[in-house]
């Protein structure tokens, strides 16, 4: 008789993931058509027009703002004193964070050889590119003069004037420059071999010729694949501590001041595990209409789903442990302008935005505990939808409540951010998505090469699977 009760088998099934990597049914070639199809095909889904064409819409809205802005200067923002940061630094960082999951699903995962990764990192490491874009005009408007930002750049200067390198706004240069462009050559080094794909089955000539050059004469030889797994490695080993050094750098910003609510240690692993509680959040508010809307169910399946929810689980209780953490702290250091800085957030006049953020970023989520909702489409991309609220609420209480009552009350003020800083922050939404669907109609969302090897990897284990004796009679 076995030792394996049925007790012991049931909860076994409940640990194992939900379902599948790839749906069943698909072949080497089914998989390639799929995906190359969604880009060769003339046939464009109706719903890629309508959030194009409100994508455009808002982006028209940020080339107004912008022009205004340039015209008239940054008095048409809601700063003030003593809130000389408002929506330009809480949108900065909101971004920067958006982008941090697409370098940990293409970087960190494919280290650790997880292949649920696959069928979302394309467009996650895209998503990564296009929040890094919208995150960098925000420094630059913020300057007032930002045809001179190269100031801030160590060019050779003839004066003998260089950046103030003890200011974080300057590490701040340095750390997403490189960020941005580790992730495009990662991006794009991971879609050459797709882009010979497209080349061998594009049947308009110009699109044969665009695919043929950005391809770089890729054959699929075995010294190819070589050089392509080698430069693969490297780049996702660069792009690994970036993950976390950029986040923790944009978090100096705040800890090295000395601003009640701002000068504390936590910030740096804080701020990191926010961004990639925000950056699953977006992925998955991105990938749930996509699925639908291009009808790839299939490949990006309830498993994926489901783990990127785990993820998002996990990164929101570090979240929530940093804002208990940041107000026992507050407590403990008996700091009368600490502790009366997390009174103010809680009591005072923007206390329903701290309770908002702790609403949409600690309670909320916890209904990702349940397999059910995990696995429950429309209620999960309603959860991550809030999440992206959530964390842009807390970069909104970090700036706000911690300048408008610092430490000479004759200087308090409050802050009310303008049509302007709402047109200028829509539009930035607008561009990502004009960003995005563009990247998706021209290009494979989805890697060919990486989800045929996943797909061969599932027929080995249904094979094994087959092949071995159940451990229960009649399971």
């Amino acid at each position: 008789m076995s030792s394996v009760t049925p007790d012991a088998v049931n909860k076994s099934k409940a640990l194992e993931p939900v379902g599948p990597l790839i749906g069943p049914g698909h072949t080497f070639g089914s998989v390639t058509d799929k995906i190359s199809g969604a880009v060769l095909t003339r046939r464009t889904p109706l719903g890629w027009f309508v959030v194009f064409g409100v994508a455009f819409t808002l982006v028209m809205i940020l080339m107004l703002a912008v022009a205004y802005l340039f015209s008239i200067g940054v008095g048409i923002w809601g700063i003030n004193i003593p809130v000389g940061w408002g929506f330009a630094i809480i949108n900065f960082v909101w971004w920067i964070g958006i982008g941090h999951a697409g370098t940990l699903i293409s970087a960190i995962l494919l280290l650790l050889r997880q292949e649920w990764r696959t069928s979302i990192s394309r467009f996650a490491e895209a998503m990564t590119l296009f929040a890094v874009a919208c995150a960098g005009l925000f420094p630059l408007l913020h300057m007032g003069r930002p045809w001179l930002f190269y100031w801030l750049l160590p060019y050779p200067s003839t004066m003998g004037v260089w950046p103030q390198f003890r200011s974080p706004l300057v590490w701040d240069v340095f750390a997403i420059s490189t960020y941005g462009t580790v992730s495009l050559l990662f991006w794009y080094v991971g879609l050459i071999p797709d882009l010979a794909t497209m080349r061998d089955r594009a049947k308009a000539r110009l699109a044969q010729i665009i695919y043929g050059v950005l391809a770089m004469g890729w054959r699929g030889s075995a010294v190819h694949w070589h050089r392509y797994e080698t430069a693969s490695l490297l780049l996702a080993g660069l792009a690994t501590p970036l993950v976390v050094s950029v986040h923790s750098i944009v978090s100096f910003d705040f800890a090295v001041s000395i601003v009640p609510g701002w000068h504390t240690t936590i910030f740096p692993p804080y701020f990191v595990a926010g961004a990639i509680y925000s950056g699953f959040a977006m992925v998955l508010t991105l990938a749930i209409p996509i699925r639908k809307m291009y009808k790839m169910e299939d490949l990006i399946t309830l498993r994926h789903l489901d783990t990127m929810a785990k993820v998002m689980l996990a990164t929101g209780l570090i979240v929530a442990y940093g804002y208990m953490m940041e107000a026992f702290m507050a407590w403990y250091s008996g700091d009368p302008y600490e502790q009366y800085m997390t009174w103010n957030r809680m009591t005072g006049p923007y206390a329903p935005t701290y309770w908002a953020l702790i609403l949409c970023n600690v309670l909320i989520p916890q209904l990702l505990w349940s397999r059910r909702v995990r696995t429950h489409v429309p209620l999960l991309f309603v959860i991550a939808l809030i999440v992206n609220v959530g964390m842009w609420l807390e970069r909104f209480v970090i700036v706000i409540t911690s300048l408008h009552r610092d430490f000479l009350p004759s200087s308090w003020g409050m802050y009310y951010p303008t049509i302007w800083d709402w047109a200028t922050y829509f539009g930035t939404i607008g561009l990502f998505l004009a960003l995005m669907f563009l990247f998706i109609r021209v290009l494979p969302m989805i890697s060919i090469f990486e989800t045929r090897h996943t797909l061969a990897r599932e027929k080995e284990r249904a094979a094994l699977r087959g092949a071995l004796p159940s451990a229960v009679p009649g399971d």
